[in-house]
Formats: structure tokens, sequence, C-alpha cells
């Protein structure tokens, strides 16, 4: 039996032909840039998250960026990050001219630990970066508590946590400002890559509209040395199609690792914790195993598909040498690094197909 570790084949079935019809239907209308679908999709998704504002852009990395940028963030400047997270996090303060300062996470949940972060903030922090991983929310509360302690903005990495959220709010509601990913295999995924910022903060908003279409407030009218980074028209029509969908999925997802913690008992695999407050939507289901590359080959060879979140953590990564961290610095990143593997994980599984990953795990 095969089970792919995605598949966007049952979700696609399902709106096919709503896609195929915006589709024809923006192509038709001719109006491929900032039109009706893209203030469409901002006023729906802002409504989704519970924000007042959204500004779609083109991926997740820019929507991260673009906050730093609006908020004067910049040269000189320390961002807080955690050190288990795809790269992204860190580029946004890179990007800058900031310096990304790495904080270890909570092993079992992934996410930043808040205990671990005042030591870290110096008289140079600007802001705390908080990366929903995997679609769990960090714990929120800790957080926001220091960031009003020492004056720092906090922005959500929320690129993998389309409709999770944390003591009943969303995420993308949560801090200042968000940032979101909707590359295609996201739970609310364009047909390409795309990305938006959420926020209640009126005057970042507008400044962030600015920055992502050349720093214009109104064509040809240049306020700042900004960016060309906006969400397509073609892809706006794709998601506000999707967006009605995203609860039912999440939903699907949820029952499937409901299964998944109830169902793998095997003591060399370690499942991961949904914390107390959190309603996770579970874009990556990540269990841990000492023996990882010894699973992998052994599921792969079952037919099942796997996937590494991430395999080399960013502080020793070639394109962090500059940071001059030495391997061991942060143990429960490179720990992760070493054994974090990804089972599959998508709207539409069939229950034979998660039966036949549970079996193979605990036969491990």
């Amino acid at each position: 039996m095969k089970v792919s570790w995605v598949s966007f084949a049952p979700m696609q079935a399902e709106i096919k032909d709503q896609v195929l019809n915006k589709f024809e239907e923006m192509y038709n209308d001719s109006n491929y840039i900032q039109g009706k679908e893209y203030k469409k999709f901002n006023e729906k998704f802002a409504e989704y998250c519970g924000t007042k504002y959204c500004i779609g852009v083109g991926n997740g990395l820019d929507a991260l960026m673009l906050i730093l940028k609006a908020y004067g963030i910049g040269e000189g400047d320390e961002v807080i990050v955690p050190s288990n997270t795809f790269i992204a996090t860190a580029l946004a303060a890179t990007y800058v001219g900031a310096t990304p300062v790495f904080v270890e996470p909570i092993l079992e949940e992934y996410n930043i630990n808040p205990s671990l972060i005042e030591e870290k903030i110096t008289s140079k922090t600007k802001a705390i970066m908080a990366v929903h991983l995997y679609g769990q929310c960090c714990d929120m509360d800790p957080i926001l508590k220091l960031a009003k302690k020492y004056n720092l903005k906090v922005i959500e990495d929320a690129a993998q946590a389309h409709g999770a959220t944390y003591k009943g709010k969303k995420a993308g509601s949560l801090g200042d400002a968000a940032g979101f990913s909707m590359y295609p295999g996201k739970n609310l995924g364009a047909l390409g890559d795309g990305g938006a910022v959420t926020t209640n903060d009126k005057e970042l908003a507008i400044k962030v509209a600015a920055l992502s279409c050349y720093g214009s407030d109104y064509k040809y009218h240049h306020i700042y040395k900004g960016n060309n980074s906006r969400l397509d028209e073609i892809q706006c029509g794709f998601l506000n199609i999707k967006l009605d969908y995203l609860d039912k999925w999440n939903a699907n997802r949820n029952e499937i690792a409901k299964k998944y913690l109830s169902g793998i008992h095997n003591p060399k695999i370690k499942l991961p914790v949904v914390h107390k407050d959190n309603y996770h939507i579970w874009h990556i289901f990540a269990v841990r195993c000492d023996e990882r590359d010894a699973l992998e080959k052994y599921l792969n060879e079952k037919g099942i598909g796997t996937n590494k979140h991430y395999p080399t953590p960013m502080h020793l990564q070639g394109a962090y040498a500059d940071l001059n961290i030495p391997k061991g610095a942060l143990p429960l990143a490179e720990e992760i690094s070493s054994t974090e593997l990804s089972i599959p994980m998508y709207y539409g599984m069939t229950e034979e197909e998660i039966q036949y990953v549970i079996k193979a795990l605990n036969e491990f």
C-alpha cells in the first residue's frame, strides 16, 4: 500500500469546478493586480482571523520582512526568533539588517519556550517573533507580558497556523501583527506563492500596503523605498474559494491527529503534545525517534511518505555561519533536527491509510 506524505487530490477534487469557473471569470475580467478578488480576500481573511486589517503580499517571508520594515526595525537591532523553525523566520530579520537571536523551544510542543526569552533580551532587542510551528500556537500570554515589560513588538509567524487558536483567539490576532504564507502545501494554500499580513494596527497596515507596492500610497507617488510584493489577483480568487472550506479541512486533520495520538503506542515514537489552551490545526504531524533515519527508511519501504522538519538547524546552516554559534550551543534545536520525522497528514486521508500508518509505526 502507498500513502503519500501529502496529497492535494481530495481537496482539489472537492473545489475543482469552482476554481476553474473562477479562473475563467478572472481571465475574462482581465484585472490581474489588486482587483476585486484581492480586496475581497483582504476583507475575508481579516474577518476570519479576527483582525481589522489584512494585506495580501507575495509570500510568507515578505510578510514578515514587511512588518519588521514597517516598524522601523533594522540595522543594529535584534529580533528574538525560535531556534527551531524554518529559516524564513530568521531571514526576515536579516533582510531588514537586524540580527536574529535564537531561543530554544519546548521540546514536546516544538514552539519557543517563553521562560527562556527574557535572558536573551538586550537593549538592542526590538521584537519577538512567535512562530506557531506545525499548526500549534505558541503560549502567547507570557510572551505578550514580556513584550509589554520591555516595550517590544510581538510578531506572529503564522505561516503554518491558518485557523489555529489560542484561548479561543485565532492565530494572526494574538500579537501586534502576523505574517502568513499561502504556499500551496499550507492548510490555506494558493496554487503558487502567496502571503498576507494581519493586524489591528491601522498605521502599520497602511505602511505595509505601501511598502508592498513600491513604497507607493497611490500610483507614481512613492513615500518609502518599498518592495514589489503583491498577492496575485488570480491567487486571491482561488484563496477566496478555499477559505470557505478551511475550517472543514482543519477539522478533518484534527480527526486524523486524534487517531494517531490514540493509536500509536510504540515507546520508540515520541508523539507531539498539544498545549491545553490550543486548537491545533496539524499542518504537520511531527514525531520524534532516536532512530529517525532507520524509521524513515522502514516507512518508505512500506510505501509511507515522510519528510523532515528541519534536518539542519538554522545556526548550523552556512547562511548563518557569520553568527559563529557552535554545534551544541542550541541542543534542543539540534535534537529536534536529528530526531523529527513528519508522517502523512492531509485532508481526505482514508481510514485504511490512517490505520496502515499507525500499524507500521507500532510495528517498528
